[in-house]
């Protein structure tokens, strides 16, 4: 070992063992496929070898550790970046210097974390889980009259669109079953309080949710998105505010008016962070400083799939029609936004983190009846805040988004 790393006796096979059960269990976590190589590689033909093996088999990302600085420890790193597969590079302290890191710190393609201790690497297996998601990932689009796919540039998921009106025929055609009532039940139970909406807006709103369950069984699909105001705007037939919220509680990322910027928001912070994303239209309060999150369909599992949900009340959707669940959004939460841009015109993602400063009445205000106020950090005008349709959900993820970003070659810009 090069210094300054000391000489690995049996430090060096407890690492080895270490690493190598961090990983595996990890994998089994995540329920992918781990290839472990389980010797090390001592030279760089050794790693050419092992990344031609890589390449032949198409797999879907690389995880390399660098035990030692031998000299084809770091050369073998470059090389597996220059594959072109998504590659994680942990390098344990006493690994690197600054100058061997340096060559890959912002090179598209590949994350290095140069720690102590191997959480970030484990994220790192996490982020190349979600990249290969993402990439076989698809998504019903309800909007027009043709059934065709196309794929999502730098994403890769399949947008599958079908016609609109597949969705007022399977909701028409769909009787209210048992589990339609007793889901509609158990909303009227949970809510604090119904406002305005009655149990039957209730119960058609949950057929909503039964309506494109059906829809993703038939098609295949993972995520749904639907032109939903220019399809329902004059039908007397539930919008799907509840049912998106519902799916998105459960892990099916579901995107409001057939927007595809927000479909990939929903995806990749499901697949990343394991909870959902609250797509809103932002706006303007200059008396605070603030962003105002507002939309009809919040999901109310914020902290996680497998988490309580957030209190929440049952109102009417702002066009004063169907029912909504009114989400509370926790005081002092930190959370991060994210616009993941068109896909079809933009391939940038804006990133932002603040702070819920309170949840906004409507009425007595105009707007969205899931409306949150947000204080981002930065100096960011509020007037010109970017983006539209961001997705706002807990925790403060910059980092991690960054990250992802660079590991499979997308542009980021923190606002």
């Amino acid at each position: 070992m090069w210094w300054p790393g000391a000489v690995y006796e049996k430090s060096g096979r407890e690492a080895h063992r270490k690493y190598t059960t961090q990983l595996t269990d990890k994998a089994k976590e995540l329920n992918i496929q781990l290839d472990l190589r389980l010797q090390p590689i001592y030279s760089l033909v050794e790693a050419e070898a092992w990344l031609e093996k890589a390449r032949t088999e198409q797999v879907d990302g690389l995880m390399l550790i660098l035990m030692d600085r031998q000299q084809h420890s770091w050369p073998a790193a470059y090389k597996a970046v220059d594959t072109g597969i998504p590659t994680v590079i942990f390098s344990p302290l006493g690994t690197s210097f600054t100058t061997n890191t340096a060559p890959l710190a912002a090179k598209p393609g590949c994350v290095v974390y140069s720690a102590e201790q191997f959480h970030q690497a484990l994220y790192g297996m996490k982020m190349l889980q979600a990249g290969a998601k993402i990439r076989h990932a698809r998504c019903v689009v309800l909007k027009g009259d043709k059934r065709f796919d196309e794929k999502m540039d730098g994403l890769g998921i399949t947008l599958r669109h079908i016609p609109a009106k597949t969705y007022i025929d399977v909701y028409q055609n769909m009787p209210v079953t048992d589990e339609v009532l007793a889901m509609a039940e158990d909303y009227m139970r949970r809510a604090r309080r119904c406002i305005g909406a009655t149990q039957q807006d209730v119960i058609n709103g949950v057929k909503a949710y039964f309506v494109a369950r059906r829809i993703l069984q038939r098609e295949k699909a993972d995520a749904i998105t639907m032109d939903c105001l220019g399809t329902l705007a004059d039908k007397q037939i539930s919008l799907p505010c509840i049912a998106w919220s519902r799916m998105n509680d459960e892990g099916i990322p579901a995107a409001c008016e057939a927007d595809y910027g927000a479909v990939a928001s929903h995806i990749i912070v499901q697949y990343l962070f394991g909870r959902p994303g609250f797509q809103q239209d932002p706006v303007a309060d200059t008396a605070h400083n603030a962003i105002i999150g507002a939309h009809c369909s919040s999901p109310t599992r914020l902290n996680g799939f497998n988490q309580p949900t957030e209190p929440f009340d049952l109102t009417h959707h702002h066009g004063n029609r169907d029912a909504v669940p009114r989400t509370l959004w926790r005081k002092g939460q930190r959370i991060t936004s994210i616009d993941a841009g068109d896909w079809q015109k933009q391939t940038k993602m804006l990133i932002s983190v603040g702070t819920v400063m309170e949840n906004v009445s409507v009425p007595p205000n105009g707007g969205c009846v899931v409306s949150v106020r947000v204080r981002f950090d930065g100096d960011q005008n509020v007037l010109s805040f970017p983006g539209f349709h961001q997705l706002f959900f807990y925790g403060d993820y910059k980092q991690h988004l960054k990250e992802f970003c660079r590991l499979f070659r997308l542009q980021s810009q923190v606002v």
